[in-house]
């Protein structure tokens, strides 16, 4: 049975279509690795030219308030033009964050980048991708990978720095190894990030069509035939988990579905602690907080953090009577005085741990996708879901999943676990 979590004692956050606190800016086609459950095909020479990210650009500004600007792809780091393609996000006060593989960063573009005024990297590192020197590589050794990186970017200072990892059946059970590796570097790791695998199965209960139109879903670079294994993990999945190494590991902040209220397409966790002890996990209110300052005093909500606030978790738990969550990180922190006195010049870091379930196919045929989506992008000069813009550039629009033979609509019990839909890798 799938892990029961209560949506009522998390925050929701605000999020929403105008008004959010990231965008998704896919500047290539092109990539330098293959990663498996990847939702873009890969095209080779399929760079943006700088007219065209401009326009991306101003439709965010048009339509969307943002704190950061996610740069894609695609690997963005192969795009010729990446350095002058994030100091046009800069200049417009919004934070450059690269999601990357890291494959193609050297030390060398990493300080032009720098100069430019990126903001951080999410790099994209797991088992199932096809990375020359790697293959074979469990989630545990790919550790050393991880931590290559982090180096690079605290060499450099003053940037952000996350890890995201695709969670399969077979790799799930990583999890807490990934966070626990988090905890031991947790001075230069600021955020953690799992993807679960959501496989777009082609069965054949339904047809499929775009507007009026029945299409061959086939063609679709993430889509998976009926008679292979779907893979679908939940997010429930993967907090089940880590509480076999972490029993206290508790969330404080989601999204839902478009289609499930009590559904967790964004989880977002905060927590607290040093490479030896994590103290505990930020509660709702403070989540709260954190979004509403910041659109207070900066007309955006919050994404990424800087890693000089990240680090000052101590001053955080002045906020302790505002949060339970707090609380309970205070009141572990300061028992530990007793028995370790010197845990009072320790520095305590604040690390968030992220776990993203894409998008479902329910059982009606329904798309459930994240409710205040902030992986939207641009296409057509319309803001659209990057993790289904194949549909979009196939067919024109998005498709609907019909099941076959029936006239009216069918409702899901509540039960009814999602099927399968295109996934975000």
């Amino acid at each position: 049975m799938t892990l029961f979590l209560d949506h009522n004692r998390y925050y929701r956050l605000p999020w929403n279509l105008p008004d959010n606190a990231i965008s998704w800016l896919e500047v290539t086609k092109a990539c330098n690795l293959y990663c498996e459950g990847c939702y873009r095909e890969n095209e080779p020479g399929g760079h943006k030219s700088i007219d065209q990210i401009k326009s991306d650009l101003a439709i965010f500004k048009k339509y969307r308030k943002t704190d950061g600007v996610s740069i894609a792809g695609g690997d963005p780091l192969v795009h010729p033009e990446i350095v002058e393609i994030v100091r046009l996000i800069a200049q417009e006060g919004v934070k450059p964050i690269l999601n990357t593989n890291g494959f193609a960063l050297t030390k060398e573009m990493l300080r032009d980048l720098k100069k430019a005024g990126v903001a951080g990297f999410t790099f994209h590192i797991d088992s199932k991708q096809h990375r020359p020197g790697w293959k074979g590589k469990s989630e545990i050794e790919l550790n050393d990978l991880r931590l290559h990186y982090a180096q690079m970017l605290a060499e450099v200072g003053g940037l952000s720095c996350a890890f995201n990892s695709t969670v399969y059946p077979d790799t799930l059970q990583y999890a807490p190894d990934i966070l626990a590796w988090g905890q031991e570097h947790i001075d230069i790791v600021h955020v953690i990030v799992f993807i679960c695998i959501r496989a777009a199965v082609l069965e054949s209960k339904f047809d499929y069509y775009a507007g009026g139109e029945k299409v061959d879903m086939g063609s679709i670079v993430y889509s998976t035939p009926e008679e292979t294994p779907r893979p679908d993990i939940l997010s429930n999945d993967v907090v089940e988990v880590i509480r076999t190494r972490w029993p206290d590991f508790e969330p404080s902040a989601y999204l839902n579905g478009t289609e499930k209220v009590d559904s967790f397409k964004w989880l977002l966790t905060g927590r607290i602690g040093t490479k030896k002890t994590i103290f505990g996990y930020v509660g709702p209110r403070f989540m709260e907080l954190a979004q509403t300052l910041n659109h207070l005093r900066k007309g955006t909500y919050l994404a990424y953090t800087k890693p000089s606030v990240q680090k000052k978790a101590k001053s955080m738990l002045l906020l302790a009577p505002l949060d339970h969550g707090l609380a309970g990180v205070a009141k572990k922190y300061f028992r530990s005085l007793l028995t370790s006195p010197l845990n009072l010049f320790r520095r305590l870091h604040l690390q968030s741990v992220t776990i993203i379930q894409p998008a479902d196919i329910l059982c009606n045929g329904a798309m459930s996708m994240c409710d205040g989506c902030p992986d939207i992008t641009v296409w057509n000069n319309e803001l659209v879901w990057s993790c289904r813009l194949e549909e979009q550039m196939k067919f024109g629009c998005w498709v609907r999943a019909v099941p076959k033979g029936e006239t009216a609509p069918r409702t899901c019990e509540a039960s009814c676990k999602p099927a399968s839909g295109g996934g975000q890798a």
